[in-house]
């Protein structure tokens, strides 16, 4: 049949050859991602058979999981020491749009992405890509704010997994579109890993060319095997992988 002829498994699909994941919680024990070393290095290796070149490690930030910067690039210094291969590692951070991040702005104690250079924050006078996510049910009271704050400050803000909320729709993206906030996909969302919803509108936003880049949102090797496992047609591969090349 036509339609089983156009579908592949990621795994061997050759999605993530060449790319890089901007989005992934496998710096271990810091957060709600992989707890242990062994797991982060046993994840790494199935992304080097992926082909996977570059791997941004953005822990959470947020009041419920107030991580610091100098304690998160210590632990990200462990990791690259354990860790042999050939993949770049870069840290930044996933900052929850809450009372932390707002103090964390005023102290000038943001993780972003910098642009091109790997240095991981070490600057925090250069621009760069800010990582920022909400509830997945509510937007904060004052979002508007945090945007132009972040904007303000220099950073391009990206917006994770937008097709995650569900409070958001339609006029949501294109509202966030028009005003400048990047949008970073969730792979995992285009092969039904967070059901058909999710799915649905990972989809449609695809198909109106709004997302910017993407990551995997690895938290566990078990996301990484339903991930790798999954279905996949040849054309959405088509779609994603230029959002694993993107440079701001």
């Amino acid at each position: 049949m036509w339609w089983i002829k156009n579908k592949t498994l990621v795994r061997e699909s050759g999605l993530l050859e060449g790319g890089c994941d901007y989005h992934c919680h496998l710096l271990p024990g810091v957060d709600d991602g992989v707890k242990e070393m062994e797991e982060t290095l046993e994840i790494l290796e199935i992304w080097e058979q992926a082909g996977l070149k570059e791997v941004w490690l953005t822990p959470h930030i947020m009041e419920d999981i107030p991580n610091k910067p100098a304690e998160l690039k210590a632990k990200a210094e462990e990791l690259r020491k354990a860790y042999t291969g050939p993949i770049q590692l870069h840290l930044a951070a996933e900052h929850m749009m809450d009372g932390l991040m707002m103090k964390r702005m005023e102290e000038d104690e943001l993780m972003p992405y910098i642009n091109g250079n790997g240095n991981d924050n070490e600057n925090q006078n250069e621009n760069g890509m800010l990582l920022v996510e909400t509830s997945y049910y509510i937007p904060p009271m004052n979002m508007e704010e945090f945007i132009n704050r972040i904007k303000k400050k220099g950073y391009d803000p990206v917006l994770a997994h937008p097709e995650r909320y569900q409070y958001m729709g339609t006029n949501d993206y294109k509202r966030w579109k028009n005003e400048g906030v990047l949008l970073q996909l969730n792979l995992p969302s285009v092969v039904g890993a967070y059901g058909p919803e999710v799915q649905r509108k990972a989809e449609w936003l695809l198909n109106q060319g709004m997302y910017d880049l993407c990551g995997t949102d690895t938290h566990s090797i078990n996301h990484v095997d339903y991930f790798m496992n999954s279905s996949i047609s040849k054309k959405m591969v088509r779609k994603v992988r230029p959002l694993l090349t993107f440079h701001s």
